[in-house]
């Protein structure tokens, strides 16, 4: 069994109640997603309060992604996804539509907030939360970060615009994520720690799916091969590696087909 790396420090937070992002597994079995990431990543698991197709990932006492069994009954991709925060889950699901993009889901009330799954207008699926109650969930520890995100897309230059109008960033107002545009690349900075990359090259009409548009989740391990090891001795499958931006970038498959990735990079930047 391999786990996150606890020394990755230079990526923001994405759990606690002021964390600008939240990553979560849609599935079909609850069980076998628990048993494999459990056994992959270390993590372990604890009902959350979304009834009963729904748990929550924990590090040690600090709650790292939600996983929810309900792939087939709302009809959408099982896939890693994350849920990016916004003050009004109306105004933002507007404004994805306003800008070509889609919404699937919501807004819909679930626990403490309002969810809504979203693509953009290149097919990249995407969640927004409004948090409409505090948190009691306890903070990430300053400067570590459980996952970062990457995004595969046609035109990074295109993609910021599209989230910066839909999600604030780069806006000016207290709070807000900036972007910065170094080489070919956007990179997405909240609270001055980088959250994002944003790449172009991807293509919608691919077959594979790593190709395609899509959002990446990722999360630091201390030692990639080990964890490709235990994903395959449980059912996973690896997908591509990737050598560059100070370390290894592994994709993997897990038993029902979501791709996520590892890194043993320090930094999503």
């Amino acid at each position: 069994m391999t786990g996150s790396d606890p020394r990755t420090a230079s990526a923001a937070p994405l759990t606690g109640p002021a964390a600008p992002c939240w990553v979560t597994l849609m599935t079909r079995n609850l069980e076998t997603a628990e048993r494999f990431y459990a056994q992959v990543l270390g993590w372990s698991f604890r009902p959350g309060r979304l009834g009963a197709d729904y748990s929550v990932a924990y590090r040690g006492e600090v709650p790292v992604a939600g996983v929810f069994a309900v792939s087939s009954a709302f009809q959408v991709a099982v896939a890693w996804t994350p849920y990016f925060a916004v003050e009004d889950a109306d105004v933002a699901a507007a404004r994805v539509r306003e800008r070509s993009g889609t919404v699937a889901v919501g807004p819909l009330t679930l626990g403490k907030g309002r969810g809504v799954l979203a693509s953009d207008r290149d097919g990249a699926s995407f969640g927004l939360w409004e948090r409409t109650e505090a948190s009691a969930s306890p903070a990430a520890p300053a400067g570590h970060a459980h996952a970062w995100l990457r995004l595969r897309t046609r035109n990074a230059f295109d993609a910021a615009i599209f989230y910066g109008e839909v999600l604030d960033w780069a806006s000016g107002r207290p709070g807000c994520c900036d972007v910065a545009y170094e080489g070919d690349e956007v990179i997405v900075r909240c609270g001055g720690h980088p959250l994002a990359r944003i790449s172009s090259g991807a293509v919608e009409s691919a077959v594979d799916p790593v190709v395609r548009p899509h959002w990446q989740v990722q999360f630091p391990v201390a030692d990639p091969a080990a964890t490709v090891s235990a994903a395959e001795r449980h059912g996973g499958a690896l997908v591509e590696e990737r050598t560059g931006f100070g370390g290894t970038e592994v994709t993997l498959r897990d038993p029902d087909g979501a791709l996520f990735a590892v890194t043993d990079v320090r930094s999503p930047a």
